[in-house]
């Protein structure tokens, strides 16, 4: 489902490999949570209704994540078939809570429904 209104991204650049050009709805649950994702000054916002405890599960049920595990969590590599691989181009995923820099990994974020949650390609 496309949100109400929403404008769809030109699919050029980083956004050439992206899954969603426009804000999507995923799922069914007692839960919603809702991710904005940010690249290259354009953005889409993903809301997931999900049973999952945490804001890392929600988008993974619906493959809006990947990447690896490590001693800290999950290290995001991809966000909507958007890659950012540090080892390559200094670029990485940046998690933010109520627009503050993420002190917890997105596989540990419990879901506050109250909370604004953004994932921002960032290149160093």
């Amino acid at each position: 489902m496309t949100g109400c209104g929403a404008e769809e991204v030109d699919a050029e650049g980083l956004w050439a490999d992206a899954v969603y050009l426009s804000d999507e709805e995923f799922g069914e649950g007692g839960k919603t949570v809702t991710v904005e994702v940010v690249v290259e000054e354009k953005r889409v916002v993903f809301t997931v209704h999900t049973d999952a405890d945490t804001v890392g599960e929600a988008l993974l049920e619906h493959e809006l994540i990947d990447g690896d595990e490590s001693t800290y969590g999950l290290y995001i590599k991809v966000v909507n078939g958007i890659t950012a691989d540090y080892d390559v181009n200094a670029s990485y995923w940046a998690f933010y809570v109520d627009g503050e820099y993420a002190m917890s990994g997105i596989d540990a974020t419990e879901i506050d429904e109250a909370a604004s949650y953004q994932l921002v390609y960032t290149k160093e």
